[in-house]
């Protein structure tokens, strides 16, 4: 998988996850657009890689974005229960 305009693999198959973290936001305005009120979710990495170097990888998802991840994952959790 890579990132966005990113030659760079986001992940693979032996990196491991340190740490999750999350935000709420509301986007309110921006240079091109006075009132934007629109709210997205802010997902930061910490991701270690095969010889334990340490990377920090972040991404936003609008909520549609979101709930299309979420229900992906309750996707996950449900194969896991039957393994």
């Amino acid at each position: 998988m890579e990132g966005p305009g990113s030659r760079e693999p986001m992940l693979d198959a032996k990196s491991e996850l340190i740490d999750l973290q999350w935000k709420l936001g509301m986007a309110v305005s921006s240079d091109s657009c006075r009132s934007l009120k629109y709210p997205y979710v802010a997902v930061m990495l910490k991701v270690a890689d095969h010889s334990g170097h340490v990377k920090n990888k972040s991404f936003e998802m609008t909520i549609p974005q979101f709930q299309n991840f979420y229900r992906q994952f309750k996707e996950i959790a449900a194969v896991i229960e039957t393994v």
